[in-house]
């Protein structure tokens, strides 16, 4: 990498404080899709269905108390609201 001139997005090498927001993620997902519905999946199509859902939910609905119990959606409305409030949709 270092040849084409490209710089890593990551840390430090051979530490896990780069995969936090990955590990809890995928913690996530496994708890709430996974073994919360205990399906008995057919096939991967049922489980990509089903981590479809689970990311709109979580993205959509799913309050978060890392921003003030919203969810990103709502977060994110509200951040590009703030940066030119003449420009709220009605």
């Amino acid at each position: 990498m270092a040849n084409c001139g490209v710089i890593a997005s990551v840390g430090s090498t051979g530490d896990s404080y780069d995969n936090a927001l990955a590990e809890s993620v995928n913690g996530l997902y496994k708890s709430e899709v996974i073994e919360y519905l205990k399906k008995p999946w057919q096939g991967v199509n049922d489980v990509e269905l089903a981590t479809l859902e689970w990311v709109d939910w979580f993205n959509k609905e799913r309050l978060h108390s890392a921003i003030g119990y919203v969810s990103p959606f709502e977060f994110e409305k509200q951040y590009y609201e703030s940066l030119n409030p003449l420009d709220v949709a009605v």
